[in-house]
């Protein structure tokens, strides 16, 4: 007997017929009682995975190809693998060039345009113009990038090949030192010496001292830092920084005088000789000459015009290597130009 429809009509769909087991088909399968073959069944003759057991891509063992011998699985298709993504930043200089020259960090030191305009060199913009041309050199490599912080207290920079100061301690003085006065910085008799005309610098701070000396009787240049290594170099023989000195000498000088002087004289401690004479002027049984040497011994000069029997009246010391004393008046100083530092730098190989 059928069950009733629902009561507003329609057939109930819920009661589905139920499927003939193997008892009642008398143990045949669904395909043998005339249904659907069974899943696994189906699955076993055909050879194809075993979706009984839910595992795909394992074929059967008991499945054979066409000469007999059992079927390989399939090969599958590789899944790529979805990459993997991480956030963290890359050490600071993980992929730095080895060749490249490495330079103070960015963020130390001070920017080199500054640095150049800090020396007097040019402004900044004019110093980025500087740098961008190649004309500027920083601890012996070019520098054409802009933006590059150097250590003003290490690096050694030069522009157009004379070098810059960039060190706001040091301190280069030319001073005319007047006939009569000492060449120290303290004078035990209380005669007059060069520390009285520095006394205020030395009273605020700075620690001075001459480079070389000039007897009391010798005017002119006489140049004083505190950069001691450059002093040092600069009054080495062996750096043959030269000087110029404008010696008045009694008598008239003959031809011969400047040859001999170039050729060398003989003196009590070896011999001695001037790199350039030349005779300016002669007047009421004096001479006016400039010579040039590049010998440190003392009283020098003196000796030399005493060895050819003509005694020294007064003597100007005007050059020191690329320092001209000009028309700068005794007892005065001035601070030197940067091509002057630059020029004496580079005859003391610094």
């Amino acid at each position: 007997m059928k069950k009733p429809a629902r009561r507003d009509g329609t057939p109930d769909r819920n009661n589905k017929k139920q499927r003939p087991t193997r008892s009642e088909t008398g143990g045949r399968t669904r395909s043998e009682a005339g249904g659907r073959p069974d899943r696994a069944e189906a699955g076993h003759r055909s050879g194809r995975p075993d979706a009984a057991k839910g595992k795909p891509g394992r074929p059967d063992p008991a499945a054979k190809n066409k000469r007999g011998k059992p079927k390989s699985a399939k090969p599958q298709r590789a899944q790529a693998q979805a990459p993997k993504i991480s956030n963290a930043k890359p050490a600071r200089h993980q992929y730095a060039d080895a060749d490249r020259p490495v330079g103070p960090p960015q963020g130390d030191g001070m920017r080199l345009q500054k640095v150049l305009a800090q020396a007097g060199v040019a402004s900044r913009r004019a110093a980025e113009e500087l740098i961008s041309q190649g004309r500027v050199e920083v601890d012996g490599r070019i520098v054409i990038e802009q933006g590059l912080r150097i250590d003003p207290e290490n690096a050694v920079v030069r522009v157009d090949g004379v070098r810059v100061v960039v060190q706001k301690d040091l301190v280069h003085l030319a001073l005319n030192k007047p006939r009569g006065w000492q060449s120290t910085m303290s004078d035990d008799l209380g005669r007059p010496c060069v520390g009285d005309i520095v006394s205020e610098r030395v009273a605020a701070g700075q620690r001075l001292f001459h480079v070389g000396r000039l007897d009391a009787d010798t005017e002119g240049l006489l140049l004083l830092t505190n950069d001691g290594d450059l002093a040092h170099r600069l009054m080495h023989p062996s750096f043959e920084v030269s000087k110029t000195y404008l010696a008045t000498v009694s008598g008239a000088l003959e031809r011969g005088v400047g040859k001999k002087l170039k050729e060398g004289v003989e003196l009590e401690d070896g011999p001695a000789k001037v790199d350039t004479f030349t005779l300016l002027d002669i007047n009421e049984g004096k001479s006016l000459v400039r010579v040039t040497l590049h010998e440190g011994r003392k009283h020098i000069v003196r000796r030399l015009f005493d060895a050819v029997g003509h005694p020294v009246i007064r003597l100007v010391r005007t050059d020191i290597g690329a320092v001209a004393l000009g028309d700068q008046r005794p007892g005065t100083l001035r601070v030197l130009g940067r091509g002057e530092v630059g020029g004496l730098y580079g005859a003391v190989g610094l």
